[in-house]
């Protein structure tokens, strides 16, 4: 009997982090409350950050500290490492908005974006990144963009038709006000938009 020896197979090569989602206001638009949206997949800070610092470090600066509102991430690290550094994670309950991404980048600013939850459907995601990314009306804050986007077009984070009752009891039981701008916006407004769907 003998063996047939084969070559080793090459070591695998590492798969890349898909791209962000993101949508980022352009330099010249009015920074409102919100200066883009963030579409993860997960809520996996710790997997997420990585590709969000990889596409926002070039742009901003070296992202040094995020902060979130626990609400909607099961686990927050203290630390995540990313290439070739480390950005502080930090939580506050009532101070941060749930829907909200605050990022730091020492020396040079602060930003907020709009957390889209993972789950939302495609139509809906993108209507909420052109929102935060490009509107020009009354500010609104990360959780009231969502809701008037919910409210405008009566569909949940997964696309679905909501039953109207579970819409009145979402709202708390009152219409929401705010106006969420149509899509397209007003010619000659140019947002950066990163997708990867």
């Amino acid at each position: 009997m003998s063996a047939t020896l084969l070559p080793p197979l090459p070591p695998p090569e590492p798969a890349a982090a898909p791209a962000a989602r993101l949508a980022l206001k352009t330099d010249g638009t009015s920074r409102g409350l919100l200066d883009g949206a963030w579409w993860p997949r997960s809520r996996d800070l710790l997997s997420e950050l990585p590709s969000l610092t990889d596409v926002l470090d070039p742009l901003w600066g070296r992202i040094t500290r995020i902060a979130v509102n626990p609400e909607h991430w099961p686990v927050i690290p203290r630390k995540v490492p990313v290439d070739g550094h480390i950005v502080k994670v930090g939580w506050f309950t009532p101070e941060i908005d749930p829907h909200k991404l605050l990022l730091l980048s020492y020396g040079t600013g602060r930003w907020d974006l709009l957390i889209i939850p993972p789950e939302t459907g495609a139509e809906s995601a993108a209507r909420l990144m052109a929102a935060a990314s490009d509107y020009d009306g009354p500010p609104l804050t990360a959780s009231a963009l969502i809701a008037a986007d919910v409210a405008r077009h009566g569909v949940s984070a997964t696309d679905e038709p909501r039953d109207p009752d579970e819409a009145w009891e979402d709202e708390g039981g009152a219409a929401v006000s705010a106006a969420v701008p149509q899509q397209g916006g007003p010619p000659g407004r140019a947002s950066r938009l990163i997708v990867d769907m």
